[in-house]
């Protein structure tokens, strides 16, 4: 029997009915797939159930990978490595599905990753992913509400997010204590285009050290008070981080790029 590592973040998905609605959330018939956290191969099953072109599974745990390998076999291709050192991009030839129970200790992680790592093309169709419930809510928060930030200013950039559900602790083995949200994500046809997503990264990160605080100082942090950028953007230095949309952000990063350049 497999237990999981609390280590690893690890809580095994077994409710049948969330199972279903995963499945159900991405076409997956003659479609490369990619499941980060396999586990004990609920989820996988029930994919391969649905007869993918090609599959491939993350799984960090050794003992969980070596278990995967003597169920499935020949089936699908293993990968006991730590998503976060793979580059994705190379594990196919052709744009893939993604599917995911993320380990909740490195969620944020991973997703900003593959979001700091996009090119203008995707190596994705799409992600089908589950976070925790908190989490999940940060992703998709709009501008002066809470939970807005960083997180949902790099997810919106070039992605298109909604929320299939949420679920239950008691969809797990061990029950997690918190409850948790399944999101789905899919590329942007128009997005706003940047040198590197790396500045967006550390805009939003000097604008939000001190979210209850007004925007002057990180504007004048990166701009030493550039009354041109201000008029241009229309932007009320009284304001406070959170009450900055997104394409405001986007369009701040962007004059950011133009004076470094």
């Amino acid at each position: 029997m497999n237990r999981a590592k609390k280590s690893l973040g690890q809580n095994f998905l077994t409710d049948k009915n969330i199972l279903s609605k995963i499945i159900n959330s991405a076409h997956i018939q003659n479609k490369n797939i990619l499941e980060v956290g396999p586990g004990t191969g609920n989820l996988t099953n029930l994919i391969l159930e649905n007869n993918p072109k090609k599959m491939c599974v993350v799984e960090k745990d050794k003992s969980l990978a070596t278990n995967l390998q003597n169920i499935f076999q020949n089936k699908l291709t293993i990968l006991n490595k730590d998503i976060l050192k793979i580059d994705e991009t190379l594990l196919f030839d052709e744009k893939v599905t993604v599917f995911g129970n993320l380990p909740y200790n490195i969620s944020t992680e991973i997703l900003s990753k593959w979001i700091v790592n996009l090119k203008d093309y995707f190596w994705f169709d799409c992600l089908v992913l589950m976070f925790q419930k908190e989490v999940a809510e940060r992703i998709l928060a709009k501008s002066n509400t809470s939970h807005y930030g960083r997180l949902s200013i790099l997810s919106n950039w070039k992605l298109n997010i909604k929320k299939v559900c949420d679920v239950k602790p008691e969809a797990f083995s061990p029950k997690p204590k918190v409850d948790s949200s399944l999101l789905f994500f899919s590329p942007k046809k128009n997005f706003y285009k940047l040198k590197n997503s790396k500045n967006l990264e550390m805009v939003t990160r000097i604008f939000f050290n001190q979210r209850r605080k007004m925007i002057k100082k990180p504007f004048n942090q990166l701009f030493n008070g550039n009354k041109a950028v201000l008029k241009k953007l229309a932007i009320d230095l009284n304001l406070r981080p959170q009450n900055l949309d997104l394409d405001t952000y986007y369009r701040l990063t962007n004059e950011y790029e133009k004076l470094i350049s």
